[in-house]
């Protein structure tokens, strides 16, 4: 081993990647040859808050790991909650409300290997704006995420983290998406912007929960989960 592939080696196992920087630039690919990609949302009104803070701290550890990402911000202008209409299965892949963020947001879907939510604390929920746009763009074009990695990122000032949390993650499991953990639930605090990056548990927890989405992509080449794939669904309502 050469001065040059020791401090390589070195670094890379210092962020927790064992790994050579050509070996993870290999496993970073998808069986396609692909360099695999993940969709981060952000979901704060605050494009440069705390949420951002979170979302870039594992965007650079993803980048260590050999793995592209793209931060999508919902942005701060009005989002329309799902109606109930139907009309996404007379036009599958996209919701009939085409005025705001969702479609463009449900177009990265097929595109990306893994998804990460990343939301602020408000009365102890998610931001409304982002529940919004996940409901629409899994209900309308849920078959280019499904089975998909995924995890949740709760950002708030003093409580309300846990359940949020919680909420954030229900969709993915009901789409046959892997959730990644980390070394605690994905929780950052911050009350002013940029405040969370003070809170080094929480970045080391971000940092964490990117090498678990990298290693899992890697590990499955960056195939989907499989579901349900090999039997027809039967569906059944409680009341007939």
């Amino acid at each position: 081993m050469d001065r040059r592939d020791f401090i390589e080696k070195s670094a890379l196992a210092a962020s927790g990647a064992l790994l050579s920087a050509t070996g993870v630039e290999a496993l970073a690919n998808d069986k396609n040859g692909k360099t695999m990609k993940i969709l981060m949302i952000n979901g704060s009104p605050h494009q440069k808050g705390n949420t951002a803070v979170a979302l870039d701290e594992i965007a650079k550890q993803l980048k260590v790991n050999g793995i592209d990402s793209e931060i999508v911000w919902i942005g701060n202008k009005a989002v329309r909650g799902c109606i109930a209409c139907g009309g996404c299965s007379r036009n599958p892949g996209k919701c009939v409300f085409d005025d705001d963020i969702c479609n463009r947001i449900s177009e990265k879907f097929a595109e990306a290997d893994a998804l990460i939510v990343g939301s602020p604390v408000y009365y102890g929920q998610p931001n409304g704006a982002v529940l919004s746009v996940i409901q629409r763009a899994f209900y309308s074009n849920g078959a280019s995420i499904s089975g998909k990695p995924a995890a949740a990122v709760a950002v708030c000032r003093r409580g309300g983290a846990t359940a949020s949390f919680e909420t954030l993650n229900m969709p993915f499991q009901m789409m046959n998406m892997p959730v990644v953990g980390s070394q605690y639930w994905n929780i950052l605090y911050g009350a002013a912007p940029g405040q969370a990056s003070l809170d080094t548990d929480g970045l080391q927890t971000m940092r964490a929960l990117a090498n678990n989405m990298a290693w899992l992509l890697k590990a499955t080449g960056g195939k989907p989960a499989p579901g349900r794939a090999d039997e027809p669904w039967r569906g059944m309502n409680f009341i007939r």
